[in-house]
């Protein structure tokens, strides 16, 4: 009886800790207010604020698109359209600072300079509902992909998270 305590000690430690208002579900914050993490303010590293300017972008495109809960709305246009700003982001970053280096983002722009973007959304990053458009040259980017991209994982760095505005404003 001890020992069987004793292991499920951590778990009921963990679920009190839990903090009702903000949750996870399908490893995903629910809300319809995007709150953009404190660091994004006051730390300058250029893929931070990289990734701050993807979060801003595509919290901005869900929110656009509504819905009961704008922080599970998506679609291919809304994370092409981010993950460019977060490319020209990372490049203005790094001409500010021209020894910034991130392996993912680094690699993502030479995506985008293949002219591959496009494809790149679709194949790592698509979710089933997604309309994708029909000029998508996915042969050529699978090409391209297993000479350039080999055991290739994308990133999603959220710099933020969602929660309901009525949970925040009322504390």
């Amino acid at each position: 009886m001890h020992i069987r305590l004793l292991y499920s000690l951590p778990f009921i430690l963990l679920i009190s800790a839990c903090n009702g208002q903000v949750y996870l579900r399908d490893g995903v914050t629910d809300g319809d207010t995007f709150y953009l993490a404190e660091n994004a303010w006051t730390d300058s590293d250029p893929v931070l604020q990289s990734w701050v300017s993807y979060s801003l972008t595509r919290s901005t495109c869900q929110l656009q698109i509504g819905g009961d809960n704008p922080a599970r709305a998506s679609s291919f246009d809304c994370e092409v359209t981010a993950r460019r700003l977060l490319l020209q982001t990372w490049s203005e970053q790094q001409a500010k600072m021209a020894d910034s280096e991130d392996e993912y983002l680094d690699g993502l722009a030479e995506v985008q300079t293949a002219g591959y973007l496009d494809e790149y959304v679709a194949r790592f990053l698509k979710k089933r509902h997604w309309e994708l458009p029909d000029d998508l040259e996915t042969r050529a980017f699978r090409k391209w992909q297993r000479k350039h991209l080999r055991d290739h994982e994308s990133e999603t760095r959220i710099i933020g998270s969602w929660n309901y505005a009525r949970n925040v404003s009322g504390r």
